[in-house]
């Protein structure tokens, strides 16, 4: 069973920045994409950025230009630098995996909360 485990989330003013880490309990050389999604009060779960495992990076149209999703290999983890924040990123969110096989796995999601 694999474990994905977000942090890094928290309070932030608008404007500021965050850092989330979600921590694979394997390898993440067993994913084909690695992604961040998120869901606010009232509202679906939305894609927010994904890395395939060659590197290519997708983004929502709401976060190009302010969020940054990386992986590090090594560490079997995967980061999102999210920059210059708004009310409406504020959401719950969650790290998604992808097997080679189709398999899904989340993690339980790291509050953001964007203030005024």
């Amino acid at each position: 069973q694999v474990q994905l485990v977000e942090s890094g989330g928290g309070l932030v003013q608008t404007g500021g920045s965050l850092r989330l880490s979600c921590a694979a309990s394997r390898s993440i050389f067993n994913f084909d994409v690695m992604g961040w999604y998120r869901q606010a009060p009232g509202k679906q779960r939305e894609l927010v950025a994904t890395i395939k495992s060659g590197g290519n990076t997708n983004y929502a149209d709401s976060v190009k230009g302010r969020f940054t999703i990386s992986r590090d290999n090594a560490k079997n983890t995967v980061y999102l630098q999210m920059n210059s924040l708004n009310s409406e990123d504020t959401a719950v969110y969650y790290c998604n995996a992808v097997s080679f096989r189709s398999n899904y796995y989340w993690g339980r999601g790291t509050q953001v909360t964007v203030s005024s």
